[in-house]
Order: C-alpha cells, then sequence, then structure tokens
C-alpha cells in the first residue's frame, strides 16, 4: 500500500498525527481490506460504476495529488465499513451494486463523490493551510439527510438494523451513563440555561453520591472502548463527508452485541465527548492559555464571535439534541419497566416494542447528524456554515423524532398507568391482609396507612409546631381523623375542644388523635389548595399528616371500599396493637366526647344501655342555661323550624297557656338542621321581638342537629335504628323527620321528655286549651298536654321522611316510620340549596 501512495512515511496520515481517524490503525477493526484493482475503483467519467469510491487508479500514485489527499483524509480506501466489502457484496451493510436497499443512494450526487480539484494546491502540507477547499463534500453527510428522510423506506432500513442486532444477553445498567451524558449537553451551551433539560440537578447529586460512584466508575471503565470506537467512527466519518446512512449502519454494527436502549446511549456519549469538548473549549479559551491554543486550531473564536450569523444553525442544533434525549430516555424508561407487572402481551407494550428499532435508528442517525454539524464547524469555518439550508436539514430531523417521541410517551403512559393499577390492586390487598392480622404493635399498620417508608418524618406535631415520626404513635390508642379539606370549622371547633378537654383530665397518654386528609388525586394541586390545607393544619392541636400526597392511591381506596368514607369525617379507632376497634367513632365522640373512650363498639353498647330519653341527651354540654332550667324541674319547650309566623304564634299561644295554667315554662329555639341564613333571620326576629331564649351562635345549633344525626348513625352501625321498644330511637327519628317538614315541638318537665310532637299538632294543643285546661288541676299540665295532643295526632299522622347523604357513609337498606311503624318507601333525589352547599340525598319517605 506504501509503495502504491508513495511519499515518505512522515506524511502518511496515522492515529498519532490525526486524531480524528481513531480507527486508521486497527486492523483487527476494519478487518483485512485486500487491495483493489483498477478495474474494481472505475472511473469519474462512469457515475453510474461504484459511486463515492476512487475512479481513477492514475490517482493513487503521488501524496502531491489533491485528489489523493482528499480520499486518504475521507478514509475511503481505509474504511471498508463506508464503502461495503468488494469482494462480499451481500454484507449487512448493503451493497453498492443494490442501490434499491439504500432509499437515496441511487442519487450519486449524494455520495460524496471525489470533487474536481485544482492540481495546483500542492502537496500535504498545503492542505492544513486550504482545508475550506471543498465545502460541499464536508457537508454532504448533512445534506444527504434531505433525500434519505424522505425517499427512505423504513421497512426496509428496519430489516438491515434488525439483521446488526445480535444481542450477547448481558444487562447494562444504562441509567447513570445516561445522567452523566444529560449534564454534559445540558452545560455545554453559551446559554447559562443550556438545555433546560429536566432532572439535571438530581442527576448530578446521584452521580456524586460516593455510594453510586464506584459502581459508575465500574461501568464508564467496561464501556469506554466501545465508547471510544463509536466517537472515532463519528468523527472520522463526519469529517469525509460519508453518506449518514452507511455512518449510522456502521455504528450499529459496532454496538451490535448491546441491547436497544444501550445502544441510543453510548453512541449518545460517544457524540457528548466531542461535542462537550467544543463548547469547553468555548467556554473556557478566554481565560485559559492551553484552551486557546486549542480553540485557535478548532477555529472556535470565529465561531463566537459570529454566533449571531449562525444562531438559526445554534438553534436547531439544540432542538435536535433535544428531541434526540427526549427520545432515549422514552427508550431506557421501557426498558426499566418491571416485567413483574407488564408484559409484552399488553398491547401498548407490544406496539413500543416494535417501534423501537426505528427510535433508535433515527436517533442514532440524528446523532450522526449532529456530529457533521460540529465537525463543519470546526473544519469549515462559521463562512461556510452561515446557510439556513442545513438548519432545515436538521429541523426536519427534530420533526420526526418528535413524531417518534409522542407515539412512545402515549404508549408508555398508558404502560405506566397499567402497570400503577396492578401495583394498586396489590397494595390494596396487602392493606386487607394487613388489618386481618395480628400484630406486636400498631407501626406496621399505621405506616401502611400514613407513609410506608422511612427516609421523611410524615407527621406534624400541631402542639409543638414541628415534623415528627410515626413512632411518637408507639403502642397508643389512635383515633384517625379522615376528612376532606372541605371539613368545616364548626367540626374542628367542637373536636379541638373535646380533644382539648381531654388533656386537661390527664388522658393525654390513653390516645392520640391523627388527621388523615384525603384530597382528589385526579385534580391539580393548586396554591390556594395549599394555602388552605396548611389553614386547616395550624388550625389543628393533634397529629397531623404533613402533606396529603403522602398518602397512596392504594390507602384513599381501602379507606373508602373497607371503611366506607364518603365525603363527611369519619374516627377509625386503632388499639394499640394496631386494630380497628371502631370503623367510625365519630358519632360517640360528638355524643359523649371523651367520656367514650376507648371509643370501641362495645364500650358504644354500654353507653347506650346506660342512657334513657331526657332532654340531656338532646342538649348536654351545649347549653348552661337549659341544664339550670332542669335543676330547676321547669316546664320547657324546645322548638325549632324556619317559618317565623308559626313561631310567633307558637311562643305567643304557649306563654298565654302556662300563664292560664299558672305553671313556669321555658321555651329555646335551636334552629334547623339545614338554611343557615333562613336560621339566622329567624334569631334575628326573636330577639328583636323578644320571643323566647336561643342560641345566637350558629355553631352550637349545628352541634346540637350532629349529635341527633350521630345518635341515629350511631344505632345504624349496631343495626338498632328500627327498635320499636327504644323510645330513645323513635324520639331521635321524629325529631330528624321533623326538621325535614316543618316546624316542631320538644315538651319537657325538667329532665323527663312529655311530648315529641310535629308543629301540626303542637300549635292546635295550645289553641285548644280551652278543651283540656280542666285536666290540668287533676292530671298536671305535662299529662293534661300529652293526653290531649295524642287525641289530636291519631286523628292524622305527620309525613315523616329521612334524607342521608350520598357521602354520610353508611346508609341502611331500609327503614320504618316512627309515626305508623311501616316500612318506608326509598326514593332517590337531587337537591341544591345554595345556602349549604348541599350534595345529592336518598330519600326515606
Amino acid at each position: 500500500m506504501d509503495s502504491q501512495l508513495g511519499g515518505s512515511s512522515s506524511q502518511q496520515p496515522t492515529r498519532s498525527n490525526n486524531p480524528l481517524q481513531g480507527t486508521f490503525q486497527q486492523p483487527s477493526q476494519l478487518g483485512n481490506v485486500p487491495q483493489p484493482l483498477p478495474s474494481q475503483l472505475g472511473s469519474v467519467q462512469q457515475p453510474s460504476q461504484v459511486p463515492g469510491s476512487l475512479q481513477q487508479s492514475s490517482q493513487l500514485g503521488s501524496l502531491q495529488q489533491p485528489g489523493l489527499t482528499t480520499n486518504v483524509l475521507q478514509g475511503s480506501l481505509q474504511q471498508p465499513s463506508q464503502l461495503g466489502s468488494f469482494q462480499q457484496p451481500s454484507g449487512h451493510l448493503g451493497s453498492f451494486q443494490q442501490p434499491s436497499h439504500l432509499g437515496s443512494l441511487q442519487q450519486p450526487s449524494h455520495l460524496g463523490s471525489l470533487q474536481p480539484t485544482n492540481p495546483q494546491l500542492g502537496a500535504l502540507q498545503q492542505y492544513g493551510l486550504t482545508n475550506r477547499f471543498s465545502p460541499s463534500s464536508m457537508q454532504q453527510l448533512i445534506k444527504g439527510d434531505r433525500s434519505m428522510i424522505t425517499l427512505s423506506d423504513d421497512n426496509v432500513m428496519v430489516k438491515q438494523v434488525l439483521g446488526t442486532h445480535a444481542p450477547d444477553g448481558r444487562e447494562v445498567d444504562i441509567r447513570p451513563l445516561l445522567y452523566i451524558v444529560e449534564d454534559i449537553l445540558n452545560r455545554a451551551s453559551l446559554n447559562p440555561e443550556g438545555l433546560m433539560i429536566t432532572g439535571t440537578q438530581a442527576q448530578v447529586e446521584y452521580l456524586e453520591d460516593k455510594s453510586h460512584q464506584t459502581n459508575f466508575f465500574l461501568l464508564v471503565d467496561a464501556l469506554s472502548h466501545i465508547i471510544d470506537r463509536i466517537s472515532c467512527e463519528i468523527q472520522y466519518k463526519a469529517i469525509g463527508g460519508s453518506d449518514a446512512h452507511q455512518t449510522t449502519l456502521s455504528i450499529f454494527h459496532l454496538v451490535s452485541s448491546f441491547a436497544w436502549d444501550a445502544k441510543m446511549v453510548l453512541a449518545l456519549a460517544a457524540f457528548a465527548l466531542n461535542y462537550g469538548e467544543f463548547w469547553l473549549l468555548a467556554q473556557i479559551y478566554s481565560t485559559n492559555q492551553l484552551a486557546k491554543a486549542m480553540a485557535f486550531l478548532k477555529q472556535v473564536p470565529g465561531i463566537i464571535e459570529h454566533a449571531g450569523l449562525l444562531k438559526p444553525r445554534f438553534d436547531a442544533l439544540s432542538d435536535l439534541i433535544r428531541a434526540v434525549l427526549e427520545v432515549t430516555r422514552t427508550v431506557v424508561e421501557f426498558k426499566e419497566l418491571p416485567s413483574a407487572y407488564i408484559t409484552q402481551e399488553v398491547p401498548a407494550l407490544s406496539s413500543a416494542f416494535a417501534q423501537i428499532p426505528t427510535a433508535v435508528y433515527w436517533t442514532i442517525r440524528s446523532i450522526v447528524a449532529c456530529a457533521a454539524q460540529i465537525s463543519s464547524f470546526t473544519s469549515l469555518g462559521y463562512e461556510f456554515v452561515v446557510s439556513t439550508t442545513e438548519a432545515w436539514e436538521l429541523s426536519t430531523l427534530t420533526h420526526k423524532l418528535r413524531t417518534i417521541r409522542d407515539h412512545l410517551k402515549k404508549q408508555l403512559e398508558i404502560c405506566n398507568q397499567y402497570i400503577e393499577e396492578k401495583r394498586d390492586v396489590e397494595a390494596f390487598q396487602m392493606l386487607v391482609n394487613l388489618f386481618e392480622m395480628i400484630h406486636i404493635d400498631n407501626m406496621k399498620p399505621l405506616k401502611a396507612i400514613i407513609y410506608p417508608r422511612d427516609d421523611i418524618q410524615p407527621l406534624f406535631d400541631g402542639y409543638a409546631k414541628k415534623r415528627v415520626n410515626i413512632d411518637v404513635l408507639r403502642r397508643k390508642n389512635v383515633l384517625l381523623l379522615i376528612s376532606s379539606l372541605n371539613i368545616s370549622q364548626d367540626e374542628l371547633s367542637i373536636l379541638e375542644q373535646i380533644y382539648s378537654e381531654s388533656r386537661v383530665v390527664q388522658l393525654e397518654s390513653q390516645y392520640e388523635l391523627v388527621w388523615i386528609p384525603l384530597v382528589d388525586r385526579s385534580l391539580p394541586w393548586t396554591d390556594p389548595m395549599q394555602k388552605h390545607f396548611e389553614s386547616l393544619q395550624s388550625s389543628m392541636p393533634w397529629y397531623t399528616v404533613y402533606h396529603p400526597n403522602l398518602i397512596g392511591k392504594a390507602v384513599v381506596r381501602f379507606i373508602k371500599e373497607k371503611w366506607h368514607f364518603r365525603n363527611k369525617p369519619i374516627l377509625v379507632v386503632l388499639d394499640p396493637q394496631g386494630r380497628v376497634v371502631s370503623p367510625n367513632a365519630i358519632h360517640m365522640m360528638w355524643i359523649w366526647g371523651s367520656n367514650a373512650f376507648p371509643f370501641t363498639s362495645a364500650r358504644e353498647e354500654a353507653l347506650w344501655r346506660d342512657e334513657t330519653w331526657r332532654l340531656e341527651l338532646l342538649t348536654d354540654g351545649i347549653d348552661p342555661t337549659i341544664l339550670n332550667w332542669i335543676k330547676e324541674g321547669k316546664y320547657i319547650f324546645l322548638y325549632g323550624g324556619d317559618d317565623i309566623e308559626w313561631i310567633r304564634k307558637f311562643t305567643n299561644t304557649a306563654r298565654a297557656v302556662a300563664l292560664a295554667a299558672d305553671v313556669s315554662l321555658e321555651l329555646a329555639y335551636v334552629g334547623k338542621g339545614s338554611k343557615r341564613e333562613q336560621v339566622r333571620r329567624v334569631l334575628a326576629t326573636i330577639a328583636v321581638e323578644k320571643l323566647g331564649h336561643c342560641w345566637q351562635d350558629l355553631a352550637m345549633m349545628w352541634f346540637f342537629w350532629t349529635r341527633l344525626e350521630s345518635m341515629l348513625f350511631s344505632k345504624i352501625q349496631q343495626g338498632k335504628a328500627d327498635d320499636h321498644g327504644d323510645p330513645m330511637m323513635q324520639g331521635i327519628k321524629k325529631l330528624l323527620s321533623y326538621d325535614r317538614d316543618g316546624s316542631w315541638a320538644v315538651l319537657c318537665k325538667g329532665s323527663s321528655v312529655v311530648v315529641n310532637g310535629h308543629g301540626n299538632s303542637i300549635l292546635p294543643t295550645l289553641n285548644e286549651f280551652d278543651k283540656w285546661k280542666e285536666n290540668v288541676r287533676l292530671q298536671g299540665f305535662d299529662v293534661a298536654f300529652k293526653n290531649h295532643h295524642d287525641l289530636l295526632r291519631g286523628e292524622t299522622y305527620p309525613c315523616c321522611r329521612f334524607e342521608f347523604s350520598h357521602f354520610a357513609g353508611r346508609i341502611p337498606e331500609g327503614m320504618r316510620c316512627p309515626e305508623c311503624h311501616n316500612s318506608m318507601e326509598k326514593y332517590t333525589t337531587y337537591l341544591c340549596c345554595h345556602d349549604e352547599a348541599s350534595t345529592p340525598n336518598i330519600l326515606y319517605s
């Protein structure tokens, strides 16, 4: 070969004096290249023969012939991987005799054939001073992309790519290498913000973690050789203006034994070496003398000086690199999908796997185009690269990669959703099994509900105002307050009062309260939501989950399905071993407060056994004035509703009857379970007209009606909602029913309930006092009133109905009327009360 080329050995291009030709002296890489004969090289005058090869054997005579110089630098003789094998036209890279397999390779103008040169340019030394003599050959790799993109047949291309794919079964964790490549590409820019690749800081922290560095260095050491080979291959052929498709296929041959994701990352790492070097020089050459000298050799100062002219090219290059990274990251994410939860039988995954070879091809093809751009910068200078034509070529590749990315990301999203659903099912079943097991303490159940890992402190101490670990709840009775962010201030204020009273009587060692906030994960978490959550959290003196996003989806499902949470707050009680001793103790808390400790179902039954139908049950702890009336043994009318005309008639008539009967009678207005604004107007009228005693604090009214509803739900939980022998249950149901259908009143003598009646029967009884006033002296006011009321009520029963919010939790399948004891009909109704923002209800009537 030397005898044919002529010239001295000092002028022969080698790896030592031409580092860009990294594979020039590696026979093991190049294989045994047979000496081409003149007949095989063809002729310049015959473009129909093998395009792009040496055409005249006479050109091989001397190094002083510029045609020879061009071919030596372009590696057309020394790189059989570029030209194919002259003796094996059927090789993996295709044969130049079969242009149909290569798409646009049928066009000789795109194959980088030899350009006519001026024989007066002189020897090889002259070439270094006139390296801009042939910009078209240096840009051939870029310009060849247009025809390849528009004319290539992806099916043929995929067959060629698959023909190079021969994985040897090695599993390579390519993610750490991708991290460092992304960091290089993100910083390789004059723009301080770089490519704005998301997650870069986390990736750098990963690489700086000493626990990961050892494995990372071992990985790089194992892959450095193949990365260097790819880098040399890309750079060598970029300078030589080789065909982009053939260069891409030659890279596929180099990485044939690796998996698809590894092929992409290795090629990207090889490109990052050269790209990073270029921008490193651009960033530091003005302050570092060594970098300055190297930058001059690569013409970096001139390029930076004319960065404005090159902006379209830089922008197109950055867009393409960003698209390359996005596709690469997506393919790596497919590789990392857990096989335990998804297989190729899932259509989305099989569709993606079918597309990945094409994605890998166009990714590496785009890397080759990017490398050609950098080579044109450093080899030709800025004056030859200001054209927007090549920027259009890069934009075309960017568009193609983005189309591939969008398809893959859509399939990846479907796959991740499929995996998440399977994991949620598994986690849900784990929770079910966990709460059926016996534990030494409550740590496992609590961690499963609140936060399973140990990497953060998941609780916030509302008293100390600091974050704490779940260990503060170890072996304690724990009450889980589960609610949405719509928990009312009324509920919080009453609960805080009960909780504070329990602390005073030294119950802090007996139970702890923890707020579990549940939010709709399908809605975005906004700043107003965050502020509202923080406001609620800061008002709670007990423990709270630090943030709602710590609660897993499977936990939310478990709470809804197994603990029957809808939207209203519930209070799930866990004993020191983590067993559920009450699925919802909120009703016990509202009725008896901390006296219900330890809030077990057995304790609830015991409290009901000791309870009687009396006025203290209705008003205990709400109004001290009523408690004083009870102690004095006065007659007391407790009444409600929002009909101010009925209230006027009732209060005036009741006072007149009491005066006539010579009894001490007090009246207390307790409002209505809904329609707050109407109740507010009634309160104002009662105060102005002095119609009687009333609660000005609406929170007291809310607590009164909430306790009544809690009594009903407590009985429903015990399965005793239709116990006709229980006067308490019948009285509670009547009051709740009357509240939904007008006005009502309860007559008590001291603590004893005498009459519980609807307004349609109470007011007529008072109006007909003359008919039963004689019985007052003989029977007493209470008995005489009750007898006449029962007589009037027996003529007609009021319509009874109960409304249960769909979000109320457990709803009975059926109920009996407290008046006639017949089964009630069930209806579904939709209520829109803007005063209360009510929700749909289930109605019994």
